[in-house]
């Protein structure tokens, strides 16, 4: 496919794509006129003196506005020259248009002046949209029909509306119903239906007046331009007739039935897999096959019944097929053999066989019929094919489904199956339901709750809107079932049966699973699974192929469901147990043992988007998160509890590791769920005194004090109980504690925990050891933010000096004395010395730890602080957006708002904006900041109100502009 693009140069090119690497494009729909520009005219350049080059100048910037960079014109994409590239971009048409993320229509008949208004109120516009020759040409009908997003422009330029807002005069003018207009499949309309929509159409050649239909009937052939419009028309036909039935049907048909399958009334989304289907099972009736691999529960079997009842008419039988195991799977073959009997007893081998009896004779003669010349238009689908037999597997009860297939090359097959091993055919990954939306809907058919979603009409960005408004609940309880069709449609049974409201389903969901899944109806359309027991199959297969894949999967209640990874739990302690030794001795063991739980749909590889220190992780479900900690660990063992709090929190990165904070945001779920674990007395505490310090530490680090100081507290009472208030470890985590209340503004309680932990080491250690010299660069802090300033000063300089002596100049801690004096200079108004003192520092600090760690984005703000004040407002705009980003980047974008050095960066941001009269971007950093502030210290805080403050007066002064403006002439609006 040749797609337009504009080159720096203002020119156009042609640049050549392949399936897949077809990027976004806006297609355009015209009726041809005099001087179009042609492909030839594109090479030789000059296409720019045709009256048609408008046209592609329209198109090219209509779809730069959109924000796409390629479109596709008719005219000149194709090279009509050459017959093969004609014929074989005549029967790919449709998909083109249909694949295009704009359609752009372009009515050269229709003229609407830039002050009409497009509201089909003005009586001229709408007759001559109505009189259009758009509508009645040929090739028109697909272009309205295929894209998904069709935009009409007059003559003019002027958008008149689009595909549904003008939907209800389309229908009129056409005669098309709205669901084809809404993307309904054109196999739900009848054959005499469609040909319906084309009966008035023209084509300028006779024979277009049936090639014109071939996306309308996806069917394909090759073009004959001296062969006349019924001869067109009359192998057009025949195609259709072999895509519907099969050549010779009338010798292969079986009536559609799927009484032997569970289904569902009414299937939800999975509109691009039910595409990537039909475009992989399309073809001449040669063999075409598509497996649905995924988890348990996640849809695999309605999609198979979805895709049936959808394509129904292309298949002259469907056959289904239980392949959960050989008994399972030849009882079928013995229903398939009954159903092809009644229809066709002459035709078919089993006069004489008993099918109760002989059931392989049975399989061999079903399969005969299957494989017989012209029988190629059959779809067999394989259904719970979870136990393959594989190069390796022992298994006596795993099935090779080659046994079980027609010899013949030809006919359909679709395999459903958790396991990604099997490599049969077109292999596509069926993952949990995108979109929101999608999973509300679920629960409100399932539960028979309308109010869920009211109205099958309202357009789905109202819908959304709506479900806000009415139940909100619905909105937590769908993100908690984090798009599983199983888990949805369970929540929805028991949501109908039961007198509750949402809300307490999920509080039960979160408190009592297993008891509310044991209690929760049966689904007729899961046959006999249920969330309790959906991946239990899954998980027997795994313990027989790798003890070590489901001791993990067991382990794993224990951690948060998202990226776990291989260094995480490898820390060569040999008191860990063996089999956690050996599952992490290396790479290549590790990876067996998840490649075992991935290829039964259990686990996949993370998604974290973010840059990482060491190897990508890997994910579960949160439903099958849910079933390790309620069905795989019902006896919970606190010995695994007490492993995984170990493995997190002695996992934290110290200063000095490279790029810490990187470490810190993946392990801030797993820490979370370690907190989870302390306050619900699933884990003992006892001799873990270390580790909530560390887990206060990573905290901190990552802007949860709220979280930080509960692990600070539960290891301040451990190591008083186990080593005395006077201990060295107990006194640094007083010291910590002393940090995080500087950071919460709780200025008395900071001081008391300094002075606590600066006596304690000036006793233990002596005045000039490190540790003392740490708490007495702490006590400096606080009383600068106390205003204590001649203290403070005393302090840093008794702190510097120090560590000066013991460390050197350049040493980390020396440089965090250093700044710490500089922001004392700025208070003091000292700028020049403040400056020095931050050059110091920075300097320092990016040849330690480099450009991008938060202590020299700290200093960066420090730096930006100070310029400010000296009225440098460039330089000091170029150190905010430094640090910003620089915070960002560390701790990501959502973790900044918690992050107090971060959100003082934001705060000086808005002010340096409000000083270059940048009213609204002002208002945006005081905002963000506000945010923060509220999370971290409470609304009350001074700092807080200060900031909402700002903001009342940024907002008077707007309003004050707005009264200016409207009081202006109309003329100067």
């Amino acid at each position: 496919m040749r797609l337009l693009q504009y080159n720096n140069d203002g020119d156009l090119s042609l640049t050549e794509f392949f399936a897949p690497d077809i990027p976004k494009y806006a297609i355009f729909s015209h009726r041809w006129g005099a001087e179009e520009v042609t492909f030839k005219d594109l090479t030789d350049r000059t296409s720019k003196s045709k009256a048609g080059y408008g046209k592609i100048q329209f198109c090219g910037e209509q779809a730069k506005r959109n924000g796409l960079r390629y479109f596709w014109v008719d005219t000149c994409c194709i090279d009509k020259s050459n017959s093969t590239e004609l014929a074989e971009a005549i029967n790919s048409m449709f998909r083109w248009y249909r694949d295009a993320t704009k359609c752009y229509v372009y009515l050269p008949d229709v003229s609407r002046p830039h002050s009409d208004p497009a509201d089909m109120s003005n009586e001229p516009w709408k007759s001559t949209f109505r009189k259009s020759e758009w509508f009645n040409r040929g090739w028109t009908l697909q272009e309205l029909i295929a894209p998904a997003s069709v935009d009409f422009f007059s003559k003019e330029g002027e958008l008149l509306g689009n595909k549904a807002s003008l939907e209800r005069h389309i229908c009129e003018i056409t005669g098309i119903p709205a669901n084809a207009l809404r993307g309904s499949p054109l196999s739900d309309f009848s054959v005499a239906e469609r040909m319906s929509w084309a009966a008035s159409r023209e084509t300028y050649r006779q024979e277009d007046k049936a090639y014109s239909l071939l996306g309308i009937f996806d069917v394909n052939m090759p073009l004959i331009y001296s062969e006349g419009k019924d001869r067109a028309m009359q192998r057009l036909r025949e195609e259709i007739e072999k895509a519907s039935k099969g050549f010779k049907r009338e010798d292969f048909s079986v009536c559609f039935s799927l009484s032997d399958v569970s289904d569902v009334e009414h299937f939800v989304a999975r509109k691009t897999e039910l595409l990537e289907m039909h475009d992989s099972l399309s073809g001449d009736g040669s063999r075409r096959a598509v497996i649905l691999h995924g988890l348990g529960g996640i849809g695999k079997t309605q999609l198979s019944i979805a895709y049936a009842k959808r394509h129904k008419d292309n298949y002259s039988a469907i056959f289904w097929l239980n392949i959960k195991d050989e008994d399972s799977l030849k009882q079928s073959f013995a229903k398939v053999a009954k159903q092809i009997s009644r229809e066709h007893p002459s035709a078919f081998r089993l006069t004489n066989i008993d099918i109760n009896e002989n059931l392989d004779e049975v399989v061999d003669a079903v399969k005969a019929w299957l494989s017989l010349p012209n029988n190629t238009r059959w779809l067999m689908i394989y259904d719970n094919y979870d136990n393959p037999r594989l190069p390796g597997k022992t298994d006596p009860a795993a099935v090779d489904i080659r046994r079980f297939l027609p010899e013949s090359y030809q006919g359909s097959i679709v395999i459903t199956t958790r396991s990604s091993q099997v490599k049969n055919g077109h292999l596509i990954q069926i993952r949990k339901l995108g979109d929101e939306r999608d999973s509300l809907e679920i629960l409100s058919t399932t539960s028979r709750r309308k109010g869920l979603m009211d109205g099958k009409d309202i357009l789905q960005f109202c819908i959304a809107a709506l479900i806000l408004v009415l139940d909100p609940d619905a909105i937590k309880l769908a993100k908690e079932l984090d798009g599983f069709p199983l888990a949805l449609a369970t929540a929805g049974a028991y949501l109908d049966q039961v007198a509750i409201n949402l809300s307490d389903y999920l509080r039960l969901y979160k408190q009592s699973w297993a008891q509310l899944q044991e209690s929760s109806p049966a689904l007729d359309s899961y046959e006999d699974r249920t969330l309790y027991s959906t991946w239990q199959i899954s998980f027997d297969h795994v313990k027989q192929q790798n003890g070590l894949s489901a001791k993990l999967l067991c382990f794993w209640a224990y951690f948060d469901r998202q990226d776990l990874w291989l260094e995480l739990l490898q820390h060569s302690d040999p008191n860990d147990p063996d089999w956690v030794q050996e599952l992490t001795k290396d790479e290549v063991s590790f990876h067996h043992a998840v490649r075992v739980l991935s290829s039964h749909g259990l686990v996949e590889v993370d998604t974290f988007s973010q840059e990482i220190n060491e190897s990508r992780g890997y994910s579960i479900h949160g439903c099958v998160h849910m079933w390790t900690i309620h069905v795989l660990n019902h006896e919970w063992d606190y010995d695994l509890a007490r492993l995984a709090v170990k493995f997190v929190a002695s996992h934290a990165p110290g200063e000095r590791d490279f790029r810490p904070w990187l470490t810190q945001r993946r392990l801030l779920q797993h820490a979370i769920r370690c907190s989870y674990m302390f306050s619900n007395n699933l884990v003992v505490d006892d001799e873990l005194a270390d580790e909530c310090h560390d887990l206060g530490l990573l905290y901190a680090g990552q802007g949860k004090l709220v979280e930080a100081e509960q692990m600070y507290q539960r290891a301040l009472q451990g190591k008083e109980k186990a080593w005395g208030l006077e201990h060295i470890s107990t006194l640094d985590t007083v010291n910590n504690l002393g940090n995080l209340y500087a950071d919460q503004g709780k200025l008395v309680e900071a001081e008391q925990m300094y002075q606590r932990a600066l006596q304690g080491k000036e006793k233990v250690w002596g005045p000039e050891h490190t540790s003392t010299l740490g708490t007495v660069n702490n006590l400096g802090n606080l009383y600068k933010d106390q205003g204590k300033l001649v203290e403070a000063e005393q302090m840093y300089q008794r702190a510097l000096q120090g560590k000066e002596k013991a460390w050197g100049l350049e040493h980390i801690s020396s440089l965090n004395t250093v700044n710490n004096l500089g922001n004392l200079y700025a208070d003091q108004g000292k700028l020049v010395d403040a400056e020095q003192m931050y050059q110091r520092a920075l300097q320092g600090f990016e040849k330690a730890w480099g450009l991008e760690h938060t202590s020299t984005l700290d200093t960066v703000n420090n730096l930006g602080n100070l310029y400010a004040n000296q009225g440098k407002l460039v330089e000091a705009e170029q150190m905010y957006q430094r640090a910003l980003q620089g915070y960002e980047q560390a701790l990501g974008t959502d973790n900044i708002i918690t992050y107090v050095p971060a959100l003082n960066t934001i705060w000086g941001f808005g002010s340096l904006l409000e000083r270059q009269a940048d009213i609204t971007k002002a208002r945006t950093m005081y905002a963000k900041a506000s945010l923060g502030y509220d999370k971290v210290f409470g609304p009350e805080h001074p700092w807080s109100q200060s900031l909402r403050y700002k903001i009342c007066a940024l907002d008077a002064i707007v309003e004050s502009k707005a009264v200016v403006v409207v009081e202006k002439p109309v003329d100067d609006l």
